[in-house]
């Protein structure tokens, strides 16, 4: 559903938006460290946000705006976390948030801020200030992939998308733009994802539809099994598409709901597989549980195992590892029944190896993108979960990573 034509557009793409990235000499590398996104009308705001209890000062000021229902601007840096900086953080957050609305003509807490990198590390906010003001100078429709290319840290490249579908006959336009690649556990990462749209939808139905999606999707990612101070997911839906606004729940809110969960599913899976240093992209379909919660518990305890993401970067097919961590997952289960595939192959079956062709599986292991299937046979529901391997480039990146 999604347009490669428009894909660059990204959050620029609905009607009304413009965005801009800068170098603002956050960065010590040098490169684009400094986003703006930006709608004159104002829209509804909707944002999941994380769950870990040492959460960043943009956290708690862009929960603030996200209570008021609506915004107008996205500040978004890299390079610098601004988490675990005290007061100081929070004034800076708050800082960020003036200079903005003072450049754009809107108020403080119309400024949702977003923040990645170094934890522990006071924002520059000279650089920040002439950053933002620079960035508001160059809002542009055609803007999104600058600013997608300011908001990324350890990403080998941008992640970026847009879609279009009908509303009371009128064309509306979704686009989202992603970064993410390490840090990342279930219940959101050090994740940021922006998504746009000209939707009319009453504030409450969109916070309810974005909340619903990213249990999903963002929620069923795991690089590393660790969970960031920082990560958000922000919706703002401005209504200039001009459909009859949506105040209830009926098929068009239903089909808004499917894109929203199509647009984050394809992120999701697109951070997975950037995870610092991966090579392989993991899809772990959990099936046959009593509960959507025991099905994620078994496919993040598979994802979450070093020795699992180890073996499929050596391309080792060593099932022992993957019921190992089934087993260990905290959900009743039979052994007898498990059947455990790697690429359609089954590899473990009712207790025992299943004596997959050793020259098929070679060849699943040896591919880039690998499902991991476990049929618990014990009910209907299932899960999926997003992950990848751990190379020596993880180590090199992490080891490194502060200095």
């Amino acid at each position: 559903m999604f347009s490669e034509k428009n894909a660059k557009l990204g959050v620029t793409f609905p009607k009304g938006f413009t965005a801009a990235g800068v170098k603002a000499g956050i960065k010590k590398s040098g490169n684009p460290d400094l986003a703006v996104i930006y709608t004159k009308t104002e829209a509804a705001v909707a944002g999941t946000f994380t769950q870990n209890q040492v959460a960043a000062a943009p956290v708690y000021a862009s929960k603030k705006v996200a209570a008021t229902g609506t915004a107008h601007a996205v500040v978004s840096n890299s390079g610098c976390a601004n988490a675990c900086t005290g007061a100081v953080g929070d004034a800076d957050a708050a800082k960020t948030q003036a200079v903005a609305a003072a450049a754009l003509g809107c108020e403080p807490l119309d400024v949702i801020v977003g923040s990645t990198g170094v934890i522990g590390v006071p924002l520059p906010m000279e650089k920040v200030e002439a950053g933002v003001k620079q960035a508001v100078s160059e809002l542009s429709p055609d803007g999104s992939e600058a600013a997608a290319n300011a908001i990324i840290t350890t990403d080998t490249h941008t992640k970026s998308c847009s879609t279009s579908i009908t509303i009371d006959g009128k064309e509306v336009r979704f686009g989202a733009i992603a970064k993410g690649s390490g840090m990342i556990r279930p219940n959101m990462a050090t994740m940021l994802c922006y998504i746009t749209t000209d939707l009319a939808i009453d504030q409450k139905l969109l916070q309810e539809a974005l909340s619903t999606v990213v249990e999903t999707t963002f929620n069923m990612i795991s690089i590393d099994g660790d969970m960031s101070t920082n990560d958000m997911v922000i919706v703002l839906a401005n209504g200039e598409a001009g459909n009859a606004k949506i105040t209830e729940k009926n098929a068009d809110y239903d089909k808004v709901v499917e894109t929203l969960h199509a647009i984050s599913e394809g992120m999701a899976e697109r951070i997975a597989a950037d995870g610092e240093g991966a090579t392989k992209f993991l899809k772990i379909h959990v099936h046959g549980t009593k509960t959507f919660a025991d099905a994620k518990a078994v496919g993040m305890a598979v994802a979450n195992s070093p020795l699992v993401k180890t073996a499929f970067f050596g391309e080792d097919p060593n099932w022992g590892r993957v019921i190992c961590a089934v087993g260990y997952a905290g959900v009743p289960m039979d052994p007898e029944k498990t059947v455990v595939s790697f690429g359609g192959i089954p590899v473990y079956a009712h207790g025992v190896g299943a004596g997959a062709d050793k020259d098929a599986l070679a060849k699943v292991m040896a591919e880039h993108d690998i499902v991991i299937d476990v049929d618990l046979a014990d009910g209907d529901a299932e899960a999926t979960v997003f992950s990848c391997d751990f190379s020596y480039e993880y180590v090199k990146i992490n080891g490194e990573y502060h200095t």
